[in-house]
């Protein structure tokens, strides 16, 4: 019997090592932007979520800047207890505004929220129907619900309908629970299938908005605005720290709803609350989506010129369907991703390998900014091209 209680930690390390799947962090030194300093060299940056260029927007840093000038740099406490400020209430209001939902509530996360929102609504008596490729936050919130789980086929309208079909009579409460864009894919959820499914078998449903807030939509509100399910009832999550540049995450929905999370919801009561800094950005953020739609027509000329790029000049590269600025092709292996990986950032480009267990195959994951230029794209494809 082994006298160490932590030896099977560097075992696991070997085996991750050897399958390809570790990772480490990889340290940026300077502003967000399309480019970015890593590793003390300039590349061009395909591997972020600020998709509208938010995040080093001057706007942004003065009103975090201001707020903590005026209400310093935390919030000292939860909401409840003795940290809640006036600025939070506002970023709430703004997202409802937003998103045309009575209310809305702020966590410190989206994973936060996720998290306290899917361990409110269910319990143990309760069944939840989640989406195969949904994100960790949504399935880790279903196991803490206590709720039976099943996970239906990505995308899979049909085998839902089968399984609740089969199950939704035996239980009290039922949740359906999906991203909007599938942050590793690209793709997009059938939501008024799933809509029309929740009110045929009387379920709730989520969905997480969290890459499709301020990038999808008309307005920039996500994929409920896309498809014209605003005012439908709908438990809506997203999160501040994409394309709204700053930190947290929002839920959106009925007055009843909100009320009743700011009682129950235990990652929202028992959390300090978002930084002052933090919230104002946010806030800043929103305000910026709704008065510039221009940075929305020019991410989604930006996406539109490099799929048709890649489309033409490597077709080879089979992109996975997508309808949102995240442009991902697979590879046979995790060393063949890790491979191409390295050649794009030895060519001056930053764009990860996405390997196992975050996804079924590996892959290169793009994501587009508003504020990548024509030669920017341009080098992307350039540079995959001349990829062995």
């Amino acid at each position: 019997m082994t006298t160490d209680p932590y030896a099977w930690i560097e075992q696991s390390l070997v085996t991750i090592q050897r399958a390809d799947w570790y990772r480490s962090v990889q340290t940026l030194s300077d502003r967000p932007g399309a480019t970015v300093v890593l590793a003390g060299r300039e590349v061009i940056n395909f591997a972020s979520n600020d998709y509208l260029g938010l995040a080093g927007d001057e706007r942004l840093i003065a009103a975090a800047t201001k707020a903590i000038h005026e209400l310093g740099t935390g919030s000292t406490g939860s909401r409840l207890l003795s940290g809640h400020r006036e600025l939070h209430r506002e970023l709430e209001m703004a997202i409802a505004s937003l998103k045309q939902t009575e209310d809305a509530i702020v966590f410190s996360s989206g994973y936060l929220a996720n998290l306290g929102a899917i361990a409110s609504v269910v319990g143990k008596r309760d069944l939840i129907l989640s989406d195969q490729y949904n994100h960790s936050s949504l399935k880790n919130g279903a196991v803490l619900s206590g709720a039976a789980i099943i996970e239906y086929p990505h995308c899979e309208v049909v085998a839902l309908k089968t399984q609740l079909s089969q199950q939704r009579q035996n239980y009290r409460r039922c949740l359906i629970i999906t991203d909007s864009v599938f942050s590793m894919d690209g793709d997009l959820c059938p939501l008024p299938a799933l809509l029309k499914m929740s009110a045929e078998f009387n379920c709730m449903l989520l969905v997480d908005e969290a890459h499709a807030t301020g990038v999808i939509g008309k307005t920039g509100a996500g994929c409920v605005e896309h498809f014209g399910c605003t005012g439908k009832p709908l438990i809506q999550i997203g999160t501040l720290s994409k394309a709204l540049g700053s930190l947290g995450g929002y839920v959106a929905g009925s007055a009843n709803l909100i009320d009743f999370l700011r009682n129950r919801a235990p990652t929202w009561i028992y959390t300090t609350g978002l930084s002052p800094a933090d919230t104002a950005a946010a806030l800043t953020a929103i305000q910026v989506v709704q008065q510039e739609p221009q940075r929305r027509i020019q991410l989604w000329r930006n996406v539109d010129y490099l799929k048709n790029l890649m489309q033409q000049q490597l077709p080879h590269l089979k992109l996975l369907p997508t309808e949102s600025p995240i442009l991902c092709f697979q590879l046979p292996s995790p060393s063949d991703a890790l491979r191409v990986g390295q050649h794009l950032k030895d060519a001056g480009i930053f764009a990860p390998a996405i390997r196992p267990p975050t996804v079924p195959t590996s892959r290169i994951r793009i994501s587009v900014m508003a504020t990548h230029t024509t030669e920017q794209i341009e080098k992307l494809v350039a540079v995959l091209r001349n990829t062995d």
